[in-house]
């Protein structure tokens, strides 16, 4: 009982993640046929991955770097879920975008992304370290992305209140994390002691909070005609 306590007060998070995947999955039927028809799969493999590295860093069996020193480094599959989850989203933003030119914007966006991925593995070990300066680059096209959604949403009409949109809330969400989240880490590898002096782990966990809260919020009270 001792040890369970432990784990869920030093990973509380991992519950909210599968919160806001079982609120996903009961609400599905308002939005299965959009854009975010994936949700519920991005949301439960978000939180498998949280399990695999909370597995990975505790227990032996699951290790997946041979040498004892880094035995409980899981950083590896962190890097291949950032590729994933950002590729996930654009490609959300890519359908929901209406204007040709917009469309083109993501796709170069992506390109970009993914040879930055590609070139941080020439100077950084995946097994070793967050690829942080591939993520930056991907949260600023995620964030672009994101502005261009709000830049043709607000050239629209429509009847109905931004707060009964999923994709506000989701972006609202997206948007805040990862506006901190890439400086958080970029400063956790050059320069720890800060890192450490200013308690960034828990800036970090509080803007996940954050943005799952805003997706919680959104599968919540949306509306399927508000969509969009």
């Amino acid at each position: 009982m001792e040890g369970f306590y432990t784990f869920i007060t030093q990973h509380y998070i991992l519950p909210f993640y599968l919160i806001v995947w079982i609120v996903a999955m009961a609400r599905y039927s308002t939005y299965y046929d959009t854009p975010l028809k994936y949700y519920p799969m991005y949301l439960m493999y978000t939180f498998l991955t949280e399990v695999l590295g909370y597995l990975i860093k505790y227990f032996e069996e699951f290790q997946v770097v041979n040498v004892e020193k880094y035995s409980w480094y899981n950083v590896l599959i962190f890097n291949i879920y950032s590729v994933i989850a950002f590729m996930f989203f654009y490609y959300v933003y890519w359908l929901v975008l209406k204007q040709k030119h917009n469309k083109k914007w993501i796709v170069i966006g992506a390109a970009v992304t993914l040879t930055s991925y590609g070139i941080s593995l020439f100077f950084q070990d995946p097994f070793y370290s967050n690829l942080y300066y591939a993520d930056m680059i991907a949260s600023f096209v995620l964030l672009f992305n994101i502005w261009l959604y709000i830049k043709e949403k607000k050239q629209e009409d429509s009847p109905y209140p931004m707060k009964y949109n999923l994709m506000f809330w989701t972006s609202l969400g997206l948007g805040v994390f990862h506006i901190i989240y890439p400086f958080l880490f970029w400063v956790g590898y050059e320069i720890p002691q800060i890192w450490i002096d200013y308690n960034f782990r828990t800036i970090l966990r509080i803007s996940i909070l954050f943005m799952y809260g805003t997706f919680l919020i959104g599968v919540l009270v949306h509306r399927r005609k508000a969509f969009r």
